[in-house]
This record gives structure tokens, C-alpha cells and sequence, in this order.
């Protein structure tokens, strides 16, 4: 059996929104870059494929709809690309993968962060897209009519990644000439405009950044259940990596099946693709603990915890169980969210990967240095570059 591929989503003290209450959570220190490079090498002390960055236009709430002014819990973020751009050079191995919104930031900007990202960690960079109809977000901006049609947010973060990928191309791998003795720092004929004209954006080029490191970073999205359709074509027309609720086997191997079957139907079929399912989890080495923990953090926040996919209380063992059971649904790995990131993760980095190493499910060392080598990804080839007949 080959082996899992796994992840972890680290936001603010843990997914649960008592988790800074919990000891060790160091809510002080939440907006500090210390705090992000020792859970960014942590996870990398587990030999993780990767770690995603949340992130969002608003402050983080509890209601669908708007601010919910409450002040018992986390708010506000730390940008995702810049916090990844910091870590980056405190880390060796681990994919570093923040999330951006589409909706609401142009893919230029976006295509030379992330490039930058992948240079800065040496081919270590993913993207996490996502997209937001969230009309307490758009009126940050004041661009955009609302409310936003869900469709039409997809399609538009569809056009998004292409743009950014074309860009990613527009320079040529030996673009740079460097030459002092000539004079020539660059081959301007190895830089491209991408001239894309779309529904949603109309951009030129070429890049101002060099193409990265892997070329291509990783593009990530996500299929929440109640998105669904749409959400599948994202992931289908412009992913590697797709996440879906693995709330249970059926559920999970029919989210599969319809995200392969969008593949399929946009040519892509033979072109790699990725899918992990997302688990939040809250670990003890005894059931009944990791029980009682939740219960108490949803005391503390006056509400039982719900995260939109299976939320999984027990030991490292179990776990272990479970994504062994659930990846015959078709799955290659796993984004776990830990509920309170002082606890979790390290029972997940010091409990779970030794248990899955044990069962010769997961690596026992990094065998690439990039994030395209570590989920078993080609380097592509640059679209826009003279091919050489055979």
C-alpha cells in the first residue's frame, strides 16, 4: 500500500474557539513570528507534506452573515503569504502553503507572491485558494456588487489560478543571462506576454518574478459539501491538491467520484490530481480525555463545536484507524486541523506519525526538496517556451 500524504491547518490557538483558553495555547504571542515558525517546525519535525495558512477578508466570526462583536474568542489574522514568506527560511523540508481569496485580489498580485514565496523557501510553495460571497467582506472593497452569485465566484477563481499560472510561465527557466561581462541580465525574448481576455480579468504581462523555483507551485482548493457542484469544477479545472469533508466512506468516496468525473470532462483526466480529506481532531492517548477535553472547551465557548466535516475525539491509535478506513474512499492523504494546536499538534507530529510509520503507511524521512517532489508531482514544462524537436 503506498504511503498517506498529510497536511495540518494551523489558524489562530486551534480550530476550537476556546482553544487559546486551553494552557500552553500562548495567546500572547499569537501575532508574533516566533509563535509561526515553532508550529511551522514542529510539523516538520512529523515529516508532514505540508502546512496550510488560513486566512480571510474580515475578522474571523461565528455567524454566516456578518460580525458577531463577540471578544471571548480569537480575532484577526496575520497575513497568510507574508507569515509563510517569514517561516520559509526557518524551515528545510515542509511545503508552505497560504490561503488567498480570489474574489477579492487581483492574480497578478497573487502570481508574483507566490513565486516569491517559492523562491524565498528554495520550491517549497502551495497556493490555497478560496473564494468569498460574503457581503460584509466585499464592502471592504467597495468594487463589487452584492450579494455575489456562488457560480459565478468559481468561475471567476477558475480564471484567477489560470492567470496565475500563465504568469508563473511568462518567464522562461533560463530567462536570466547575468552576464556582467556582456551586460545582459536578461533574454527579453524569453519573457512572455500571456495576453489573457476572460470574463473577469484581461491581463498582459509578462511577470515582474521570475519563473518559481517549481515552476508551477501547488495549487490547492476546497470542496465544502454545501458548495458542491461548483466547488468540484474549481478543484477539477485547476487544482493538484482538492481537500473534501471526509465526514464518513459513502459520503467521501461520492465527493471523489464527482471531482474525477469534472476532471474527466475538462481533458485533465491524465493530469495529476490529489484529493485529501479534511478531519479536525482533538487527541489523548485515552478516548474518554480527548471526550471530556471537547466537552469542556464547548463549555467554555457556550456552544457544541461543529467544523464542517467530521470532528474526531480520541487517540493517536484510532486516528490512525480511521484514515487507513477512509482513504479506500479514494483518497491519498489528509489535512487534519488540530481543535487546540498546543495539544494536538504535537500529538499528531510525536503519536500519529510514529503509528503510521509503524504500520509502513507514512515516510520515515523527507525524500525530496521541494513540495512538488514531496506529493510525487513532475516539474512541468513552460508553456511558452520554444520546444526543441526530438
Amino acid at each position: 500500500m503506498s504511503e498517506l500524504h498529510l497536511a495540518v491547518a494551523l489558524d489562530g490557538a486551534g480550530r476550537h474557539p476556546a482553544a487559546w483558553r486551553e494552557p500552553g495555547a500562548r495567546p500572547a504571542e499569537l501575532f508574533t513570528a516566533r509563535y509561526w515558525a515553532d508550529l511551522v517546525s514542529e510539523a516538520e519535525t512529523g515529516l508532514l507534506d505540508f502546512v496550510t495558512f488560513e486566512d480571510g477578508l474580515a475578522l474571523q466570526s461565528s455567524s454566516a452573515t456578518g460580525p458577531d462583536e463577540r471578544t471571548d474568542r480569537v480575532r484577526g489574522r496575520l497575513d497568510a503569504v507574508l507569515t509563510a514568506a517569514r517561516v520559509a527560511p526557518l524551515t528545510r523540508h515542509i511545503g508552505l502553503v497560504p490561503s488567498v481569496t480570489a474574489t477579492h485580489t487581483e492574480p497578478f498580485h497573487i502570481s508574483k507572491a507566490i513565486a516569491t514565496l517559492d523562491h524565498v523557501s528554495r520550491g517549497r510553495a502551495g497556493l490555497r485558494i478560496q473564494v468569498s460571497g460574503l457581503p460584509h467582506e466585499a464592502r471592504h472593497f467597495g468594487r463589487r456588487t452584492v450579494p455575489l452569485p456562488e457560480d459565478g465566484l468559481y468561475e471567476e477563481a477558475a480564471d484567477h489560478v489560470e492567470v496565475v499560472r500563465r504568469l508563473w510561465d511568462s518567464w522562461e527557466d533560463d530567462a536570466e543571462i547575468r552576464d556582467v561581462a556582456t551586460g545582459r541580465f536578461v533574454d527579453r525574448d524569453k519573457l512572455h506576454y500571456i495576453d489573457f481576455e476572460g470574463d473577469h480579468f484581461s491581463v498582459r504581462g509578462p511577470s515582474i518574478t521570475p519563473r518559481p523555483p517549481q515552476g508551477q507551485p501547488v495549487v490547492s482548493a476546497a470542496a465544502p459539501d454545501e458548495e458542491g457542484a461548483a466547488a468540484y469544477g474549481l478543484i477539477a479545472r485547476t487544482a493538484d491538491v482538492g481537500y473534501v469533508a471526509a465526514r464518513d466512506i459513502e459520503g467521501t468516496r461520492a465527493a471523489v467520484t464527482a471531482i474525477r468525473q469534472a476532471r474527466e470532462s475538462t481533458g485533465l483526466a491524465e493530469a495529476p490530481l490529489h484529493l485529501f480529506g479534511e478531519l479536525t481532531v482533538f487527541l489523548d492517548e485515552d478516548a474518554a480525555a480527548a471526550t471530556d477535553r471537547l466537552g469542556r472547551l464547548d463549555a467554555l465557548a457556550g456552544e457544541t463545536f461543529a467544523d464542517g466535516t467530521t470532528v474526531f475525539t480520541g487517540t493517536p491509535v484510532q486516528l490512525a484507524d480511521l484514515l487507513q478506513e477512509r482513504r479506500e474512499a479514494g483518497l491519498s492523504g489528509f489535512r487534519l486541523r488540530p481543535g487546540v494546536l498546543a495539544q494536538d499538534l504535537p500529538a499528531l507530529t510525536r503519536r500519529l506519525v510514529p503509528e503510521l510509520q509503524r504500520r509502513g503507511a507514512f515516510r520515515r524521512a523527507y525524500e525530496a526538496d521541494t513540495l512538488r517532489g514531496l506529493l510525487g508531482l513532475a516539474r512541468p514544462a513552460n508553456r511558452y517556451a520554444a520546444r526543441t524537436p526530438a
